[in-house]
């Protein structure tokens, strides 16, 4: 398939957006009785650009930026890591800051990589299949439908992985980590209807996966 820029951009998007979601991770806010990290408002965009580069190209696009964003963000971690040993200046007073903001613990790595695998593969699949049932009409039925089960898997398995045995309400947190992220994606709905009837326009494609395999590390098919 011929890569346009269109396609390049939602890439950039997608990525962009989930090492901009590890970073800011990190702060906690809070809205009412909720204590959420500053990264659910902006991590759901990488579901959105997620659902969009399904709709529009098909499970073998998604697949390879899924991969992709993985691999992107074990490159950022990596030379987080790298600037967090490397000697300060003496000047230099933000060492602490730095490894406070950047200095990842393998548990919270670990954690995160697989949410972000299971859930990103569990969207995509889901709205594939949802597509090819439900012959491409009801498009806010798949993108809300993986969502929740995308997040609901991603949440949960972060949170289980990164905080159990700590002492945090875990299901407290999955609950209402969950509701958030699957409201932002409703409230997205009809941005997500505008970009993919764009692309679709634009580009001529609207790929539906009859023969696709739905293995997330096959190389093709």
């Amino acid at each position: 398939m011929k890569i346009s820029y269109r396609l390049v951009i939602i890439i950039a998007v997608f990525v962009t957006c989930l090492i901009t979601a590890n970073v800011i991770a990190v702060k906690v806010i809070g809205l009412g009785p909720a204590e959420l990290p500053a990264a659910i408002f902006v991590f759901p965009l990488s579901y959105i650009f997620g659902d969009v580069l399904t709709e529009v190209y098909g499970y073998r696009v998604a697949r390879k930026v899924i991969w992709l964003g993985f691999a992107c963000n074990l490159v950022f971690v990596f030379f987080a890591w790298v600037g967090q040993v490397l000697p300060p200046a003496g000047f230099w007073q933000g060492q602490a800051a730095y490894k406070s903001i950047l200095g990842y613990t393998p548990r919270l790595l670990a954690a995160s990589f697989c949410g972000y695998l299971a859930g990103e593969f569990a969207n995509s699949f889901i709205l594939s299949r949802m597509k090819v049932l439900t012959k491409g009409r009801w498009l806010w039925s798949r993108t809300i439908g993986s969502t929740v089960v995308g997040q609901g898997l991603d949440t949960a398995i972060f949170i289980t992985l990164a905080f159990a045995g700590t002492g945090a309400a875990v299901p407290s947190m999955i609950g209402w980590h969950w509701v958030s992220k699957v409201f932002i994606e409703a409230v997205c709905t009809p941005a997500t209807y505008a970009i993919v009837n764009w692309l679709k326009q634009k580009e001529g494609v609207d790929t539906y996966d009859y023969q696709t395999r739905y293995n997330p590390f096959a190389v093709s098919g």
